[in-house]
């Protein structure tokens, strides 16, 4: 008995499944011009496919010199935050079928850091305030001979500022970062308010010093745009608002 051919209907059966999108990228190439321009891509693509996915097509099979970041793209090193139909998010969180594929899906970078090529900025600004904030933990004495002990409450008040991935997303999306790159930015805020409110940390009244600066926490202008950035779903303006309240009683 003669074997049956599969080939064909599992190609088609797959084939099926691919939609036609319009990527429309924001190009910068410092090498060839100086000029901004946007360049359109038409591809095939699984809608359930992310915009990393498409990216990826993108660089490998159409055009080598598109430059972008990513790492681990599975949401966690944040490092493919991008504006995707004018709006912050991880290129490697963005299922295709949920932005409108029938229209030219846009692709630029994230605002208020200068950008270097393509999709990617300097993130040396933004790194920088994240360091100035003390981002580790700060204590006085000798060095324990075991672990700091800590109830489950304490580690409570601050467990939603330990999910940041410093993606950038919540502080390139602030109209206040866009406008002057001095203020400190959401994320560095956060991670202020992780280690602010860590009953093990000694080093708060440091932080708020620092938090109380011209640039610091009372440029935010409670605009929301920075929760609703944070693919990881932090409540960033819950979490200034605590820090200015700090500031204001000295209690946390």
């Amino acid at each position: 008995m003669a074997t049956p051919v599969l080939d064909k209907p599992v190609q088609d059966a797959t084939a099926s499944h691919l939609i036609t999108i319009t990527l429309r990228v924001r190009r910068f190439l410092p090498e060839v011009s100086d000029e901004v321009t946007w360049e359109d891509f038409v591809l095939e693509i699984d809608p359930k496919e992310r915009v990393l996915d498409a990216l990826h097509k993108v660089k490998w099979e159409m055009d080598g010199t598109l430059t972008f970041r990513r790492s681990c793209a599975h949401g966690i090193c944040g490092s493919d935050a991008m504006r995707i139909n004018g709006r912050n998010r991880l290129a490697c969180k963005t299922l295709i079928k949920d932005i409108n594929p029938e229209k030219p899906i846009t692709v630029e970078p994230i605002k208020g850091l200068a950008v270097l090529k393509d999709l990617v900025v300097d993130m040396e600004p933004f790194f920088q305030a994240y360091r100035d904030v003390m981002p580790f933990l700060v204590t006085k004495g000798n060095e324990p001979t075991r672990e700091r002990l800590q109830s489950a409450e304490d580690r409570e008040r601050f467990d939603d500022t330990t999910k940041c991935i410093l993606c950038a997303a919540c502080t390139s999306s602030c109209p206040v970062f866009w406008n002057d790159g001095q203020y400190f930015g959401p994320a560095a805020i956060v991670n202020a308010h992780r280690f602010i409110f860590d009953s093990r940390d000694e080093a708060g009244e440091q932080r708020l010093e620092i938090l109380n600066d011209k640039d610091g926490v009372w440029r935010c202008r409670t605009t929301f745009n920075c929760t609703d950035a944070c693919p990881r779903g932090i409540e960033v303006t819950k979490a200034i608002a605590e820090v200015k309240k700090a500031l204001i009683t000295r209690r946390y």
